[in-house]
């Protein structure tokens, strides 16, 4: 390697992307293609950066196997940067077996890390811990022990696992000052001011307030029955019972539960569940059907008793009923809550992490595109969907609910 190509890879490491661009940007040989794409990766501009990529790993001869695998490996991070999440991994975990069987460990860590972050994204958070339990990051260099520690903080925070999680980041801190890049010590310190900010909302006594992440978890380790929001669930410290491919049995615990201790009217409860401005007999006979759907469904957890007027929630072993909600609700809250990390996103992207269609996505894109809520860019494949974060929130904490009807 050549010193011009050592001195751009440095300039590189330290984040210095204009003297590394200086160095490498009228040569078109592999390494100087692939040290290109690193740095507009890192300037924002993914296309050209994966076409770079693309183009190097093609540069490199067939005996340079371990480049194009590292190519590949930085590209795959492109893709996820750019939440382009239907990369082949195929490809990935052949180009990290290639680095592995070279004795490339960090680059091979390195790749596992990105396939880790991919299932952490998209909310597979069993796969993702597994993942990163046969991972140790002891021997890896400064950068790869932060990444490692901040897949732990993202999952300990999905876990409502507040001291594992600011361990966790303190350790990420530690390593990315280490490592001297400063995007991942700015990393670092926005997922640690995410733990001092709202995930969540208290509904109880006919009253609301905000929660923090350690105040979500104190609240289901508590006596609480939870009728929980965020995920769709109802739970108390024994037991839990999902509700997200149950909408309506859904909608009337919730209704309940924001009433309790007192009574729902049936027209309340028929508006709530059904959305009819009016109830008749028809409705009222449909209620009667769904309260008994949520009465068995809820057997291990509560009753649902009726009244003169209307049903209310019996908690069997928990001291109070109470409403855990996101800090901002709307239709389309779950896709919202993805766009406000700031980053672009495709529709597809989108789908693959909601577990929706893409055709219902879409649909829903276009509602917020109307009201101004998210914007769109480019066009075809190359279209990327985005908003600004809401200031004072962070609404990713808690990973919203597949949508229904897709």
């Amino acid at each position: 390697m050549d010193s011009l190509i050592t001195a751009a890879a440095r300039a590189l490491a330290t984040g210095d992307l204009l003297g590394a661009l200086n160095r490498v940007a009228l040569r078109d040989d592999a390494p100087a293609l692939a040290l290109r794409g690193i740095a507009m990766a890192q300037l924002g501009d993914f296309a050209r950066a994966r076409t770079l990529l693309r183009s190097a790993a093609r540069a490199f001869g067939p005996k340079e196997v371990v480049a194009r695998a590292r190519c590949v490996v930085a590209e795959a991070e492109v893709a996820l940067v750019s939440r382009d999440l239907g990369w082949p991994a195929k490809a990935l975990d052949t180009a990290r077996a290639t680095l592995e069987r070279h004795g490339d460990r960090a680059n091979a860590a390195h790749a596992r890390y990105l396939e880790i972050r991919r299932l952490l994204l998209i909310g597979h958070l069993d796969e993702a811990e597994r993942g990163l339990a046969g991972l140790d990051p002891a021997p890896l260099p400064p950068a790869s022990r932060a990444v490692h520690e901040l897949v732990a903080a993202g999952i300990a925070m999905r876990r409502v696992r507040t001291e594992a999680a600011r361990a966790a980041l303190a350790r990420a801190g530690c390593a990315a000052r280490d490592a001297g890049i400063a995007a991942l010590v700015a990393e670092v310190d926005s997922a640690s001011r995410a733990l001092d900010t709202p995930a969540a909302r208290l509904v109880a006594h006919g009253e609301e307030r905000l929660l923090l992440l350690q105040d979500v978890e104190a609240l289901l380790a508590s006596e609480a029955l939870v009728v929980d929001a965020c995920r769709h669930v109802v739970r108390d410290r024994h037991a839990a019972v999902p509700l997200a491919r149950r909408p309506v049995l859904f909608a009337l615990a919730r209704a309940l539960g924001e009433a309790w201790p007192g009574d729902v009217p049936r027209d309340v409860l028929v508006a709530r569940a059904f959305r009819a401005k009016r109830a008749d007999e028809s409705h009222r006979a449909r209620l009667r059907v769904e309260v008994g759907r949520l009465r068995a469904a809820l057997r291990a957890v509560a009753g649902v008793s009726a009244t003169k007027r209307g049903f209310a929630l019996a908690p069997r072993r928990a001291a109070e009923v109470v409403v855990l909600a996101r800090p901002i609700e709307e239709q389309h809250a779950a896709v919202l809550a993805l766009l406000a990390d700031g980053e672009a996103w495709s529709s597809s992207a989108l789908a693959l992490a909601l577990g929706a269609s893409q055709r219902t996505v879409q649909r829903a894109l276009d509602a917020l595109a109307a009201a101004g809520k998210v914007r769109a860019f480019g066009r075809g494949r190359a279209r990327r969907w985005m908003t600004p974060p809401v200031p004072g929130f962070t609404t990713t904490l808690l990973l919203p609910a597949p949508l229904p009807g897709g």
